[in-house]
């Protein structure tokens, strides 16, 4: 059985920081291509960052880029996401993803980001 569990939402000024992680199970973590997604309220869900699956590859977004860091350990079946600099903007729920070849997909069920003053 296929679950994520999310950690490390919650509320943080403007400027401030927060890590997420992401822990799974149930699927050959090693061979999934991981990512980060996040939906604001009323819009549609987008893509935030991704990293390959042995991590030699990462790719942000243009709304994150040199602010988040996306970082895997394949030993511990993890994905986190270093956040830093956060704007309101970057208000959402974020949802851990795992892709293998775009043939086998699953989500996380999310955690809250909050960045208000």
């Amino acid at each position: 059985q296929v679950q994520f569990v999310e950690s490390g939402g919650g509320l943080v000024q403007p400027g401030g920081s927060l890590r997420l992680s992401c822990a799974a199970s149930g699927f050959d973590f090693s061979r999934f291509m991981m990512a980060w997604y996040r939906q604001a309220p009323g819009n549609e869900r987008e893509w935030v960052a991704q990293i390959s699956n042995n991590g030699g590859v990462r790719e942000y977004s243009e709304f994150v880029k040199g602010r988040f860091t996306i970082a895997r350990d394949n030993s511990k079946n993890t994905v986190s996401l270093q956040m830093d600099s956060l704007k309101p903007e970057d208000t959402a729920v974020y949802y851990c993803h795992a892709d293998f070849l775009g043939i086998r997909t699953y989500w996380g069920q999310g955690t809250q980001v909050t960045v208000s003053s």
